[in-house]
């Protein structure tokens, strides 16, 4: 991972267009090609980004003051940065993450999905859970009725960083020959409605899941053990 802390300006332009004024800021450019600009405030969220595929181009303006320019093949969005001052500038080698360590409830959730994906979606089958991902585990990994792949994201509260983390996996598994073309779903017992909207802009289905009547499915008396 690539850390700059620097003032600078940031313009997005593509299917929507945003300007954030010159001040001081940190950039993420990470591993899998995302950049990531954070301000000191506004929680985990970044006030701006750019997700994979993408390209990062360093270069100068014609006054000859640093630029980056990343882009975007699919969508032709366009993030331009100009740097005023670098004030800080390293790289770090992170390794592999070993995922998400869930908690009890979203665990559960994913085994009884995992046990009756079919309430997701008719026809639905389980192929694995957790699917290795260069960039973590899909939480199911399923076939339709019509055996397209299909990943699926599990969360107790569906927000816009859930869907991101199911397009990042979509974007790596659909350049897979042996999966492609692969769908996502999206389920979480809440699902914001922010996080809606940007998974149907993406092609993601939304998926509202009762933990309650899941459990109900899971009759321990119909076990062996």
């Amino acid at each position: 991972m690539r850390l700059v802390v620097a003032t600078c300006q940031v313009d997005y332009a593509g299917r929507l267009t945003a300007h954030l004024p010159m001040a001081t800021r940190v950039l993420m450019i990470k591993a899998d090609g995302s950049v990531l600009v954070h301000s000191d405030g506004g929680s985990y969220k970044p006030l701006n980004w750019m997700s994979p595929p993408c390209t990062l181009r360093e270069g100068t303006t014609e006054d000859g003051r640093p630029e980056w320019t990343v882009t975007n093949p699919k969508t032709d969005d366009t993030l331009r940065i100009l740097f005023e001052e670098i004030h800080h500038e390293s790289t770090h080698e992170l390794g592999v993450d070993p995922g998400l360590q869930k908690d009890g409830v979203e665990k559960h959730l994913q085994e009884l999905l995992a046990e009756h994906p079919a309430t997701l979606s008719p026809g639905l089958t389980l192929v694995r859970r957790e699917y290795p991902t260069a960039i973590g585990p899909v939480d199911l990994m399923c076939r339709d009725a019509e055996g397209a792949s299909v990943a699926v994201e599990i969360k107790r509260r569906g927000e816009i960083d859930g869907v991101e983390q199911l397009t990042r996996y979509l974007e790596l598994l659909n350049r897979d020959p042996l999966l492609a073309p692969v769908r996502g779903i999206f389920a979480a017992q809440e699902i914001k409605p922010q996080a809606r909207v940007l998974a149907t802009d993406r092609g993601i289905a939304c998926a509202v899941v009762d933990y309650d009547a899941l459990r109900g499915l899971d009759d321990p008396s119909h076990r062996l053990f």
